[in-house]
């Protein structure tokens, strides 16, 4: 079993900071990419940034320049830093990770209520 369990969502004033933190524990084995993933009411979930296990990140052209993801391999975590929020990133935010050597599986946290407020 693997468990993902997210913690930093919260309710915060346009503008400003959250940091969100992802810790994977469980029968881990190999982790490959871990990332992070948004849903707003009546919207479809999407990508926010992700990065992989040597590193290389990506990030959806709304959160660019804003966002930073960031991983401690050590301690399988990830981490999501949001800068200068606006109220269209107002969402549940997911953490994913992809685990696995042969056979790679999703596994996702229960999620995390950000609001920023205008």
């Amino acid at each position: 079993q693997v468990q993902l369990v997210e913690s930093g969502g919260g309710l915060v004033q346009a503008g400003g900071s959250l940091r969100l933190s992802c810790a994977a524990s469980g029968s881990i084995g190999r982790i490959n990419t871990m990332g992070w993933y948004r849903q707003a009411p009546g919207k479809q979930r999407e990508l926010v940034a992700s990065i992989t296990s040597g590193g290389t990140t990506n990030y959806a052209d709304s959160v660019k320049g804003r966002f930073t993801i960031s991983r401690d391999s050590a301690k399988n975590t990830v981490y999501l830093q949001m800068n200068s929020l606006k109220p269209e990133d107002t969402a549940v935010y997911y953490c994913n990770a992809k685990i696995g050597l042969l056979t790679v599986r999703d596994y996702w946290g229960q999620g995390t209520q950000v609001t920023v407020s205008s």
